[in-house]
């Protein structure tokens, strides 16, 4: 009989590698809102909770996400992914002490992921009782993780196998939209009461990928609509752009702002997402991202042009490439 292991894991911590290490502070710091916990040359680290580290910047070229980490619950469910992972032939390698440590957690397995994105392992983190020292009112973590990330696939399909036959992700819904004339069809997928840990785009009928980066954007959540407001003109004034300002979606009703980071990919702050009632849930599908809001900071035709030319330019290149999946194709 399979073990189902939803509800015993979360999305733990990130890790960044930059090279513009001044512009992540100002915008993790100053405009977010999180606690800086370590400024040691080539690495920052950031709190938001007692956990001694959420998001972590490494000093490197790639401008992009270089792993997730993912928390369960226990020893008895780190078996069960483990025990998944060697039968789909995954190789897991155990990270070193001084890895463990820059990520603040006691100890941590790493698997390659869909797109190769590093997806490690851990139960144990590194927490404190130091007040946290941050603009920001609080963020929501706890059972449910620090937040979401949202990727772009060309294999959306083995993407979804991943995240359904190793941490028993459940579809929430899935929103249509319709961007630079062509549909996109977004899969939510959750793990625990949050709406969503993962969320998977793919352009219908197009094996084509437009984002540069392993994931689209990552997302936090505010504990209040003042944390929400208040990070929105932080971030404008320290002149960071707005990928999209102030709206809400229609499938969690959360009310979020997308902000462009130092690396490219977007940074989606929210606030009041709604979480699953596991009784009575319904998968539905909605037309179009947003309710209201979630405006382009820039608008006009030019920069209409250079950015849908830009993603038709990266969605190109994408079909130069095979996208990496761990899973073996099923037809």
């Amino acid at each position: 009989m399979k073990q189902d292991i939803f509800g015993a894991s979360s999305m733990g911590y990130v890790v960044i590698e930059s090279i513009q290490l001044e512009r992540w502070q100002a915008l993790l710091q100053n405009g977010i809102g999180l606690h800086l916990e370590q400024v040691d040359g080539p690495l920052l680290a950031f709190r938001m909770d007692h956990h001694q580290r959420r998001i972590i910047v490494k000093h490197g070229p790639a401008e992009d996400f270089a792993a997730v980490g993912w928390q369960l619950k226990d020893q008895d469910t780190l078996n069960i992914v483990l025990q998944r992972l060697k039968t789909r032939g995954i190789a897991v390698h155990e990270g070193s002490a001084g890895e463990a440590a820059e990520r603040g957690v006691v100890r941590f397995w790493r698997v390659m992921g869909p797109k190769r994105m590093a997806i490690e392992l851990f139960i144990e983190p590194l927490t404190t009782d130091e007040p946290l020292s941050m603009l920001s009112e609080g963020f929501i973590t706890g059972d449910a993780g620090m937040g979401h990330l949202a990727i772009t696939s060309r294999r959306g399909k083995d993407m979804r196998r991943f995240w359904q036959e190793i941490f028993d992700a459940r579809q929430s819904d899935t929103i249509v939209e319709q961007l630079a004339g062509v549909t996109v069809d977004i899969e939510f997928f959750r793990v625990n009461p949050r709406h969503h840990s993962i969320a998977i785009a793919q352009v219908r009928g197009l094996a084509l990928d437009p984002i540069r980066t392993k994931a689209q954007h990552m997302n936090l959540l505010t504990t209040s609509v003042g944390g929400l407001t208040d990070a929105f003109m932080r971030c404008r004034q320290l002149g960071f752009e707005m990928a999209h300002e102030i709206g809400e979606h229609p499938n969690d009703r959360e009310q979020s702002f997308y902000v462009l980071t130092p690396s490219g990919f977007e940074l989606e702050l929210g606030w009041n997402a709604l979480e699953v009632d596991e009784a009575s849930w319904q998968i539905a599908t909605y037309q179009g991202i947003s309710l209201w809001g979630h405006k382009p900071q820039k608008l006009g035709t030019w920069n209409k042009l250079k950015t849908n030319l830009s993603n038709f330019g990266q969605g190109l290149r994408s079909l130069r490439r095979a996208e990496y999946s761990p899973l073996q194709e099923q037809p």
